[in-house]
């Protein structure tokens, strides 16, 4: 029999990663054997998630036949108050051995890294999993077809802006130097020339402010696709915060597991030198 609980909305911000809330006491938890952290399938008429588990300890805000959910996982069921769904265990993620066998020095082809990348995005993997496969192609960890490989892999799992017969200039960097802000002098200098440059740009990853933080100061940059295209139909050219166009969704997800890692580095680099 399907185990099933009322669900009801935590209102607690996880940012991209769905979260479950449940009591000790649950019978759910305790028929299934959920513990915290366990990765538990959510089924909600057509729709699932992976969510990652949380257990709210007796006497608080949780009542033992509810499951609270996050505000992404709320938003990816699409629930609704009063709906119940079920849980389960889900099946071991296909990636997971592709991610071991990077770890281990293995090369990783086209289909892997495509792998790797839907299941980042049905949020199949934990932040472990999804920490060892960013450290595991840390450095010169990727050869130029792996890198080609994962990049177009990330690409074709998102949204695709098409600019017709237009050539479509870019300007990329690596990042990492706070304070460095090229990047709106050089999208302006290239519209004002008339070319087509419509820039997507990160919010801060190594610093409090990255490129779209700083031209957020000036101007809006949580724009969707049609917005985007307005402007650059308009000005020929524009800088946006990619994260709200779906360009390249798992980005995203390895961005959240990256900053701590980065961050840390930073501290010990500061301490380093001082």
């Amino acid at each position: 029999m399907t185990e099933t609980l009322a669900l009801v909305s935590s209102r607690i911000d996880t940012y991209r990663q769905p979260v479950v809330y449940m009591h000790e006491d649950c019978h759910v938890c305790r028929s299934e054997g959920f513990a915290a952290q366990t990765r538990i399938r959510i089924d909600l008429k057509d729709r699932w998630i992976i969510a990652t588990l949380n257990v709210v300890r007796r006497g608080a805000w949780l009542a033992v036949d509810q499951a609270a959910l996050s505000v992404s996982a709320w938003a990816a069921l699409g629930a609704e108050i009063g709906d119940e769904a079920a849980f389960s265990h889900p099946e071991p993620p296909a990636s997971a051995s592709m991610i071991r066998a990077k770890a281990y020095g293995e090369r990783l082809d086209r289909a892997g890294f495509a792998t790797i990348v839907r299941d980042t995005l049905d949020s199949r993997l934990s932040d472990l999993d999804l920490a060892a496969f960013v450290t595991a192609c840390a450095g010169d960890r990727l050869n130029e077809a792996e890198t080609v490989a994962l990049t177009r892999a990330m690409k074709e799992a998102g949204q695709t802006l098409d600019w017709g017969q237009h050539t479509v200039l870019d300007k990329h960097c690596v990042g990492g130097l706070p304070g460095n802000r090229t990047t709106p002098i050089v999208v302006a200098i290239v519209a004002a020339a008339g070319h087509l440059i419509p820039k997507t740009s990160s919010r801060a990853i190594t610093s409090p402010a990255g490129t779209a933080d700083t031209m957020e100061v000036m101007a809006p940059v949580a724009l969707d696709a049609a917005a985007l295209r307005r402007v650059v139909e308009a000005e020929g050219g524009c800088l946006v915060w990619g994260g709200g166009l779906a360009l390249s969704p798992a980005d995203d997800h390895f961005i959240r597991v990256e900053r701590p890692c980065r961050a840390t580095n930073k501290v010990r680099i500061q301490r380093q030198s001082g």
